[in-house]
């Protein structure tokens, strides 16, 4: 049975994957479809660093701009908009070409993983929001790091949905979710994947991000969350958790200094790019692509190319 092909680009934030996906999608007839937490937002650019129109060579993007700043964004809306866009690039003849740097979206599209599925409790969930309301999400991370810490390694404290989740996972089963999740990723993709995964050395690439953080507040980062909060959004809505977003809009509410919530986007940005790729080295029949062995970008889609052509006739 033929697969359908899947190529996926992903890595750290700041290392620059829409450059290469636009490009990458360009050369072999495809269709890029983001797999970014923020990008999906409209009116948040700045901050999710949206590829603009030019960056786009031309090349049809999925998935961005197509939700409201208040409305909630999961693994599982993801999943069925994704679908939705394999099935048109699919249909059309064009090769998918996945984008991103959530990990979680990308292996619950590449292996069909439905992670919101098995046990649940309304009254339970109920009662860890209210403690989490209570006592606050570094309180609930450090209690999911106590009970699972490979699955608190790889999921921030400010994604309370998914600490949340499983807590109550880890309450109701007495099994880790982290396993449950592992478990899960066993199963064999519907897809025939060419998973390339970018890394740049942590000193190249942690420079890269705090000068990208200049570049955003210099591109006005800071009005930009000043018009999201007007239009009524808070700090508990999804969108509001993104890097940038949040520590912004706690300047913006007078609990920090600008310079200190500058310095936190950084400092944050860096570590979300670590846990990033703690992830992406658990995934199973990746591709790495360490940009520094390569002598320019289009050495790098020559790269790609090749792979994909060694099974796939352009």
């Amino acid at each position: 049975m033929n697969k359908n092909k899947l190529v996926i680009i992903a890595g750290p934030t700041a290392s620059g994957k829409s450059a290469l996906g636009a490009r990458l999608a360009q050369r072999i007839g495809g269709e890029v479809i983001s797999a970014d937490s923020m990008q999906v937002y409209r009116g948040m650019d700045i901050g999710s660093a949206k590829v603009t129109e030019e960056e786009t060579l031309g090349v049809p993007h999925h998935l961005i701009d197509v939700l409201e700043p208040t409305e909630d964004f999961n693994v599982s809306v993801f999943k069925e908009l994704s679908q939705r866009a394999l099935k048109e690039i699919y249909e059309s003849g064009k090769v998918p070409v996945l984008v991103g740097g959530t990990g979680f979206y990308i292996q619950a599209l590449a292996y069909d993983i439905d992670f919101n599925e098995g046990e649940a409790d309304e009254e339970l969930r109920l009662r860890l929001e209210q403690e989490a309301r209570e006592r606050g999400a570094g309180h609930m991370h450090d209690r999911l790091r106590e009970v699972d810490p490979d699955y608190a390694l790889a999921t921030p404290a400010g994604n309370l949905k998914r600490v949340i989740r499983a807590l109550e996972y880890y309450e109701l089963t007495g099994e880790k979710f982290s396993v449950r999740n592992s478990r899960q990723a066993e199963r064999t993709s519907p897809y025939e994947l060419f998973y390339f995964v970018l890394e740049l050395p942590r000193e190249i690439l942690y420079e890269r991000i705090n000068k990208r953080v200049d570049k955003m507040m210099e591109a006005g980062l800071l009005s930009e969350v000043e018009e999201l909060k007007d239009k009524g959004c808070t700090p508990q809505m999804t969108s509001m958790q993104g890097l940038g977003y949040k520590q912004l809009l706690r300047h913006l509410n007078g609990e920090t200094g600008l310079k200190q919530a500058v310095e936190d986007i950084k400092k944050e940005t860096r570590h979300f790019a670590k846990r990033q790729l703690t992830w992406f080295k658990r995934e199973k029949n990746v591709i790495w692509i360490r940009k520094t062995e390569f002598a320019s970008d289009e050495k790098i889609i020559d790269f790609m190319v090749e792979k994909i052509r060694s099974s796939y006739e352009l």
